[in-house]
């Protein structure tokens, strides 16, 4: 099934870097210039420069080094779109007259400085993205503010009848199973050389019981069905098992494993029951995506937007 991503005004309450305080006239000048109009609001250079290192910074959660480069070259070209379409949702939510909970802020405000080991280091921060704490509370407001009003317009008018999960899950049954399962065994010891030659035993044809004496090991045995990820690259080394193949050892954390696969475990179909909660879900948020592309195509054609 087909996951559907979350709405991407969604954002991370995080501060917005901006240049440093000494900026020279030709730069400050560059920085006002005009790149958009929204009905009565400008968007400046300014503000998508702004935007361009926040999204710089909720992605360097996620990725690193090139790949945050690649990453970031591949939204560039539609960051000025999305600040125009979160200055009319923030504009809506001011014609409303939509009111934020201070207190609510103030939580958000708490929250984000539990990431730090200290006030003084998130104070430190502040400083070296050029912000203070009202800045911050600033952003956090708006983006309540946007949750808010498409709760209000579009996602508390959004129902998913029972009737449409059953048809769903009629249609795409086949799609509900829970994969195709290896059942294993799974031998830990204490250091490389020992697994080695466990391993080398194990495959020559040795039980496991006639080697007990030789190696301190112990043994669990569990299933794993596709999709699970384990730790160590073990779905990726048990994958490649065949029945009661042995594999080389495999080191996780402090001790050394060796995996023997003992069979496969064929797909069982999950019932509507089980799946719901899911369907339910996937139903709910594609009607949401839906709903909020036509709300948001309306507000443009209401609006005087203009690129410059």
């Amino acid at each position: 099934m087909k996951r559907i991503i979350n709405l991407r005004f969604f954002l991370a309450f995080l501060c917005l870097p901006i240049y440093g305080l000494l900026v020279t006239p030709y730069s400050a000048c560059a920085q006002d210039q005009i790149v958009a109009i929204v009905n009565n609001e400008v968007i400046t250079q300014k503000d998508l420069n702004d935007f361009l290192h926040f999204m710089s910074m909720q992605l360097s959660r996620e990725y690193k080094g090139k790949e945050l480069e690649e990453k970031m070259n591949s939204i560039k070209f539609d960051l000025l779109n999305r600040l125009i379409e979160d200055r009319l949702i923030l504009q809506e939510a001011k014609k409303e007259k939509i009111v934020m909970d201070d207190d609510r802020v103030k939580a958000k405000i708490s929250e984000i400085k539990k990431q730090y080991r200290s006030d003084a280091d998130f104070q430190a921060e502040l400083m070296k993205q050029g912000l203070t704490q009202a800045d911050i509370e600033n952003k956090i407001r708006e983006q309540f503010l946007m949750f808010s009003i498409v709760e209000h317009k579009v996602r508390g008018k959004i129902t998913v009848k029972p009737d449409e999960v059953t048809a769903f899950y009629e249609i795409n049954k086949r799609d509900f199973n829970s994969g195709e399962g290896r059942q294993l065994e799974a031998y830990a010891l204490e250091n490389e050389d020992l697994a080695q030659s466990f391993s080398y035993n194990l495959k020559t044809g040795k039980k496991p019981q006639d080697l007990a004496g030789r190696y301190p090991f112990t043994v669990n045995e569990f299933n794993v069905y596709k999709g699970e990820e384990l730790q160590g690259g073990i779905g990726e080394i048990v994958a490649k098992l065949g029945i009661n193949e042995v594999s080389k050892p495999v080191k996780i954390e402090d001790k050394y494993y060796v995996f023997k696969l003992i069979s496969i475990i064929p797909p069982k179909e999950f019932t509507l029951v089980q799946v719901q909660g899911k369907i339910h879900t996937y139903l709910f948020e594609k009607k949401m995506q839906e709903e909020f592309a036509k709300w948001l195509d309306e507000l443009k054609k209401q609006s005087y937007i203009k690129i410059k």
